[in-house]
């Protein structure tokens, strides 16, 4: 399907201006850009929209560049959504679609979505060869009746917000300062696909996460972290990563869901990712997992305990 024929389906009612990214995370970064979107669209009566793609275009393009990503599509759908953005324009990310010309890829979102401006982030470029800059953009739009303009960085503490940079502090645990340039707790969401049964053997019975390959998933070791069911939200505690202590090769994602004695099975289950414990240990024996497993619960239980 072309561009234009699939541009159709999102034909507004209002002349729009636009915004263009992948937006993996939709974080403070984000926000910002999304902010100054709506401002200014509202200024000018007009629509704000934005054209996000699937898949990443990393994945189409050169696959050993494929980031982890920091949301799935319905994830981002609704993070844009909430966000105060009413026309979100998914378009499917091809090998014909990188290969328009900036040009070729801006005229049907004039025909189709009657665009009149677009408002892009740092160092943006589109079209084929990243031809599309921010100047040359502005330039093509002198003459084609649609304005350009872009926003600075985010910065946090000196530090530019950036999805890759959100990507670096997950991978050192850096659950806390991931959160601040979410501007929400880093979670994931997924089906429990079975309770261990050693947890349980041990006293303190565990929902296993089924998470996407792909996915970006914080350094292992464990967590405090708040677990959303289907009858509500409990303190939880979270282990990333292969169980040392029993040898278990494959890599998972266990929570203990404090006061909490239902079954799990099937359901869905998001765990936000509130602070670091410690690191994953190899233990000598049942008994000594078991009595630091109490003390996670207690150092957890103190750390939600403040969030209250």
């Amino acid at each position: 399907m072309s561009i234009t024929q699939e541009l159709a389906a999102y034909a507004p009612d209002v002349p729009t201006l636009l915004t263009i990214g992948v937006f993996d995370g939709v974080h403070v970064g984000h926000l910002s850009l999304l902010h100054r979107l709506k401002t200014e669209a509202a200024a000018r009566g007009l629509m704000p929209g934005v054209i996000t793609f699937a898949p990443h275009p990393a994945e189409v393009l050169n696959s050993a560049t494929m980031p982890a990503l920091l949301t799935s599509v319905d994830e981002r759908i609704a993070l844009l959504r909430a966000a105060g953005i009413s026309l979100i324009v998914l378009l499917s990310f091809t090998p014909e679609l990188s290969r328009l010309t900036a040009e070729e890829f801006v005229q049907p979102l004039i025909t189709q979505l009657a665009k009149r401006g677009l408002i892009l982030g740092p160092d943006f470029s589109l079209g084929r060869n990243k031809s599309g800059t921010i100047d040359s953009l502005q330039t093509l739009g002198a003459s084609l009746g649609f304005t350009v303009s872009s926003v600075p960085p985010c910065t946090l503490d000196g530090k530019v917000v950036s999805s890759t940079a959100i990507r670096a502090t997950l991978e050192d645990g850096q659950v806390d300062v991931a959160a601040r340039m979410l501007g929400r707790w880093f979670s994931l969401t997924g089906p429990v696909t079975s309770t261990s049964k050693r947890g349980t053997g041990l006293g303190f019975p565990t929902a296993n996460l089924d998470i996407p390959q792909g996915r970006a998933l914080p350094r292992n070791g464990v967590y405090a972290t708040i677990a959303t069911i289907p009858t509500g939200r409990f303190g939880s505690v979270t282990n990333v990563g292969h169980r040392p202590t029993f040898g278990t090769a494959e890599h998972m994602i266990e929570t203990h869901i404090l006061d909490f004695g239902g079954h799990l099975y099937g359901a869905t289950l998001t765990v936000a990712f509130i602070a670091r414990l410690r690191d994953e240990v190899t233990f000598p024996d049942s008994e000594s997992l078991k009595a630091q497993i109490s003390r996670d619960l207690v150092a957890a239980r103190n750390i939600l305990g403040e969030l209250k």
